[in-house]
């Protein structure tokens, strides 16, 4: 399709005299024009210039459901006449609370936020002050946020980010501190972590993990990894952290966690969990979590359990569990029909691509690899290629996450698949 961006070039340019930069977040900084949506609805987007995409970025993962889902839309409008903000309690923060504890096997007791990185930050002070130990550890490559204590070694310079065995913790921005209290380890190893936790043996408060590793590509453990985490954390006595913000529902009606049958001691979640509300919820087990209730460790946020948005997350569980079967099969045999047509795409055109994830989020890696296990496998693959794809792809009316990763919803059809695979090939044979 040709794309006509004269509006939104417009708009770009007085955006860029008054807001920083031109866009709210780094994550949508783009070569060229950023995207200015006017509406969304279903698996699609439609721009301010009028044109039309397939949505497989869906708001970075939270629209699982689609966007404008009718039965959050409906809670959410209902809502809002009740009123907007309480600061106080009201009785659908309990109602999907239990409803969390009910569908996540380790959640026994819940905390709201309103975004994912408040919530990483309350699991992190959490850990501290339930165990009384100082250090944190993370693996490079996972991203828990843009706050300053996580945000380290996501996506390093392979120049500065030190050994494979026992990476540098390198700040991901100017303006931080240097890391206190921090180890970083490589992921997929477990002969490296327990070599790093016997080095900090009784200072690691918490090892803290995506479950599956959606920021850097879609990596999922080595089948054994995650229990061999376990183990190390409950010998070493420290806690074991899923940050499920994205795998969260969107894997399973219980996470990442009910996927790969391993339990954490505490998890994060939100995106998928309110349709697009920001809601996000710190869960855990009772013992630890009870650190909040005496009030040892300090939780707060006047927005936290917000009315709105927690009615888009009754009504968003409520469909995920009730609808379990019918919601994951289709997630699932839709993901797994796109790689598998994205894949044939690029071997037709004779380019090296590796296709790679559960399918209800995947990744897309231009490389001669058969694998991409860890932070340093993904650094090496071609990702100025991906960018040009991303933008040949939206001139297709297709519209990814610029890394080469693609969510997808109960919305997207079996025509959706096919139409973006013939888009995608167009996009290739256009590079």
């Amino acid at each position: 399709m040709t794309r006509t961006l004269d509006v939104s070039r417009d708009l770009y340019t007085t955006a860029q005299r008054y807001i920083a930069g031109g866009v709210s977040s780094d994550a949508r900084r783009m070569a060229g024009v950023p995207l200015y949506v006017d509406r969304a609805a279903g698996a699609r987007l439609w721009d301010v210039d009028g044109n039309t995409y397939l949505d497989y970025v869906l708001g970075q993962g939270p629209a699982l459901l689609g966007h404008c889902p009718p039965a959050v839309v409906e809670a959410v409008t209902a809502q809002v006449v009740r009123g907007i903000v309480y600061s106080a309690q009201h009785a659908a923060e309990a109602r999907v609370a239990e409803r969390l504890c009910a569908m996540v096997p380790s959640a026994e007791r819940v905390r709201f936020n309103t975004v994912g990185s408040e919530a990483v930050h309350a699991a992190w002070r959490l850990a501290r002050g339930f165990t009384g130990r100082p250090k944190i550890l993370k693996f490079e490559g996972h991203y828990h946020g843009w706050l300053d204590p996580v945000l380290y070694s996501v996506h390093p310079p392979l120049e500065a980010a030190g050994p494979a065995d026992r990476p540098a913790a390198v700040p991901g921005t100017a303006g931080q501190p240097e890391a206190a209290d921090l180890v970083v380890c490589p992921w997929n190893d477990l002969g490296a972590l327990s070599r790093l936790m016997d080095e900090h043996a009784g200072q690691i408060a918490a090892v803290v993990t995506e479950p599956v590793l959606c920021n850097t590509g879609a990596i999922e453990p080595d089948p054994g990894y995650l229990q061999g985490v376990r183990e190390l954390c409950d010998s070493h006595g420290s806690l074991l952290i899923f940050d499920e913000i994205i795998t969260g529902f969107r894997l399973a009606p219980g996470g990442a966690q009910e996927y790969l049958g391993v339990s954490p001691d505490l998890s994060v979640f939100g995106k998928a969990m309110a349709g697009g509300m920001q809601v996000s919820a710190l869960a855990g087990r009772a013992v630890v979590m009870d650190a909040i209730s005496s009030g040892k460790v300090a939780h707060a946020g006047t927005f936290n359990s917000h009315p709105v948005g927690i009615a888009a997350a009754e009504a968003t569980l409520r469909i995920l569990d009730e609808q379990r079967d019918e919601v994951y099969g289709t997630l699932y045999a839709r993901g797994r029909e796109l790689m598998r047509g994205l894949a044939e795409a690029a071997a037709k055109a004779g380019v090296p691509m590796l296709v790679d994830g559960p399918g209800p989020v995947f990744q897309i890696y231009f490389t001669e690899a058969s694998a991409v296990r860890n932070y340093r496998d993904f650094a090496v693959t071609d990702r100025a290629m991906m960018g040009r794809l991303h933008a040949a792809l939206l001139d297709q009316g297709v519209n990814m996450v610029p890394r080469g990763l693609w969510f997808l919803s109960t919305a997207h059809t079996e025509a959706d698949v096919a139409a973006t695979v013939e888009a995608f090939a167009a996009a290739l044979n256009s590079l």
